[in-house]
């Protein structure tokens, strides 16, 4: 055998070892690839249902926020109205109110100063305490008259006599 013939001897073993790594290299992909299809299958079977309860949901979610762009339209025409009310009503009852009661603070003040004016007034609280009194007083004795003459019709007054 001649270094020639070794040499490509050498050359054709190193090449078969290295087709048989080659071959190893590439069943061993080869599983790998089979492994990820069935993941990419198993994926895709559990992933599209719950793409479509997504997109149901979704939907779902889209028909509650148009109900709810509607009461928010209807709260806000509400409003509007409540708010137009009360403006009517400020305008309609605020004027006459504030009047009355400039009025009735005018008329207060009038008393007041009429009375200030007239006597103390110490003075005037105690002549309405004796009206009061005499008017009290009064009605005592009108009491006591008509009793004293129901009981002289029934025999037992002071003038039985």
């Amino acid at each position: 055998m001649s270094a020639g013939e070794v040499a490509g001897l050498v050359v054709a073993v190193f090449w078969a070892v290295l087709v048989a790594l080659l071959a190893v290299v590439l069943v061993r992909l080869a599983r790998a690839l089979r492994s990820a299809t069935v993941l990419v299958e198993q994926v895709t079977e559990r992933t599209l249902p719950l793409l479509d309860d997504a997109a149901v949901t979704l939907r779902a979610a889209n028909d509650q926020l148009v109900r709810v762009d509607a009461i928010t339209a209807d709260v806000q025409d509400a409003a509007a109205n409540a708010q137009a009310l009360s403006s009517t009503m400020a305008a309609t009852l605020g004027g006459p109110l504030v009047k009355l009661s400039a009025f009735s603070y005018g008329v207060r003040s009038a008393v007041a100063k009429q009375r200030a004016a007239g006597r103390p007034q110490a003075a005037y609280q105690q002549t309405d305490r004796e009206l009061i009194q005499r008017m009290v007083t009064a009605e005592v004795q009108r009491q006591t008259v008509r009793r004293n003459a129901l009981l002289r019709l029934v025999g037992l007054g002071k003038g039985r006599g």
